[in-house]
């Protein structure tokens, strides 16, 4: 590239003449192009040259990286990932321009010109959205600078003391109420005792009145009999009643020393 080529004027169809961006503030951050009579943002430089208005061809490279090399030092001073970002919209740009010069030989599969252009200007598309959704989410309040959480709840001490209104009486009925509801619930079975009846000590006193030479207390005589101490009490007031019987009748004599003391008793001699 030489100064001849930095001077060369773009080609505009239908006599249309040079086009010149009016800069805004927010240019600080984008790179303005101006070459072969074109002044403006490279993405509207695309955006041309793809629907044909402007002539890459006849747009110097040269000033292109001169411009771009001068833009990338200031850029670089106030954010780096601004000159990244045109870092790679400037190598399209030059790889563009060299598919446009250099004929195009049969069989190349290579995309067109045109298709490149159009690809470029869809990547500033999406670099320009990715920025402004990048300058959103900074403009947000943030955790710690702007906001805070709230502080610690302070911790609390309870002292819980219980105090009863009922007196003594109502103390006591409450107790009869739940003694009442436990006493509903509960069932008690007797358990059934094997009971002697006087026929069966009848018949036992006279199977031992054989034996019955001399006094004997009447619990020695029916010590074997006795089992549980639940048989031991219906064994002695059945037998007992059953001996009255049997003295009444003269088959055995009865004595006792005193009351509460323990009965004797023997087969009646004058019955043998």
């Amino acid at each position: 590239m030489n100064n001849e080529d930095n001077s060369a004027e773009t080609k505009w169809p239908d006599g249309e003449g040079p086009v010149r961006h009016e800069a805004s503030p927010a240019d600080d951050e984008t790179f303005i192009v101006d070459v072969s009579g074109f002044e403006g943002p490279m993405d509207l430089l695309l955006e041309l040259a793809r629907h044909h208005k402007i002539d890459l061809s006849q747009i110097s490279i040269l000033a292109l990286v001169e411009q771009y090399l001068a833009f990338i030092d200031q850029a670089r001073q106030r954010r780096l990932e601004i000159a990244a970002d045109y870092l790679v919209m400037a190598a399209w740009l030059a790889y563009l321009k060299s598919r446009l010069l250099l004929p195009r030989v049969p069989g190349d599969e290579e995309a067109p010109a045109e298709d490149l252009a159009a690809q470029l200007s869809f990547r500033l598309q999406k670099l320009q959205a990715m920025r402004e959704a990048a300058a959103r989410l900074m403009s947000r309040d943030r955790l710690g600078r702007d906001v805070f959480d709230r502080g610690e709840p302070e911790k609390l001490a309870f002292d819980t003391k219980i105090e009863y209104a009922d007196n003594l009486i109502d103390l006591l009925k409450a107790y009869t109420e739940r003694r009442q509801k436990r006493a509903r619930h509960n069932t008690y079975t007797v358990k059934r005792i094997k009971a002697w009846t006087i026929k069966d000590a009848r018949q036992l006193l006279e199977r031992l009145v054989g034996r019955m030479d001399d006094w004997g207390s009447l619990d020695t005589w029916l010590a074997e009999y006795f089992g549980t101490p639940e048989g031991r009490t219906t064994v002695i007031a059945s037998s007992f009643t059953a001996s009255l019987e049997l003295a009444r009748e003269g088959v055995i004599e009865i004595r006792q020393e005193r009351a509460f003391e323990p009965i004797y008793m023997r087969r009646r001699v004058s019955a043998a």
